[in-house]
């Protein structure tokens, strides 16, 4: 251990707040790869000595259960210590535990109340996720004018879901002029940055431009990333618009 800083194993709330931060940093990512049960350990030594990455993570590993057993109230309780230091992730956690119900009641207002702070705090997610309460109306007014505004910001940041997302309001129209052109355009920046959903709909805007050739090709990376639940929806629609007997694993 370079500086004769305490090891990793041996850190605690007291050490922890005496370690240089850069070593701190270096000690915690070692201590994360290592065995859950003691990486969970470490982790709540950590947010327990105000480490705000420590809370924030600590919270995480209690939603999943990761390394401690499953307690969402309590993570809740941790992503509010990360939130009082301003940090975006834990803001947008928040909103995340009340969009979902994860430790508290579901209350799609609180939800996006926090997704706003996270939004404003510069995260990309919380941008999308601040975004997408505004263009469905959940828990506040419907405004898409400002949610595509979100949405453009997101993207800046290279969020590919709010890429897809704005490819959405240009096909369908919303608050900016139907153009196909542009929404094709949007939907292959989010194909490119691996979002399933932008190349799905980059393969579905080709076929109907006739590159079949280009559309299989995105369609093929669509199960590397993509959730069963979409698959199935994507295979349904594939089978009816391209081919009856579609398969997302082919024979060779």
């Amino acid at each position: 251990m370079r500086g004769g800083a305490p090891s990793a194993v041996a850190l605690d709330s007291h050490t922890i707040n005496h370690t240089d931060p850069g070593q701190l940093a270096t000690d915690l990512q070692r201590i994360l790869a290592g065995p859950p049960e003691q990486a969970a350990a470490t982790l709540k030594a950590a947010a327990e000595g105000g480490v705000v990455q420590a809370q924030l993570v600590y919270g995480q590993w209690l939603l999943d259960g990761r390394g401690v057993a499953c307690d969402p109230a309590q993570a809740v309780q941790w992503f509010e210590h990360a939130s009082r230091h301003g940090e975006p992730m834990a803001l947008n956690m928040l909103g995340q535990c009340h969009a979902h119900g994860w430790g508290v009641p579901p209350n799609a207002f609180m939800a996006a109340y926090w997704f706003r702070l996270a939004a404003i705090g510069g995260l990309d997610w919380g941008m999308y996720n601040y975004a997408t309460a505004l263009s469905l109306g959940q828990g506040i007014a419907s405004d898409r004018t400002a949610a595509l505004e979100w949405f453009r910001k997101a993207a800046v940041l290279g969020h590919a879901k709010s890429m897809n997302m704005i490819g959405s309001f240009y096909e369908d129209g919303w608050v900016v002029g139907p153009d196909t052109g542009r929404a094709l355009d949007w939907y292959q920046q989010a194909a490119a940055a691996g979002d399933f959903r932008g190349q799905f709909n980059t393969a579905r805007l080709l076929l109907a431009l006739g590159d079949t050739e280009t559309a299989l090709a995105w369609l093929r990376k669509v199960p590397e990333t993509a959730t069963p639940a979409f698959l199935d929806k994507a295979g349904t629609w594939l089978r009816t618009h391209l081919d009856p007997g579609w398969n997302w694993t082919p024979s060779c």
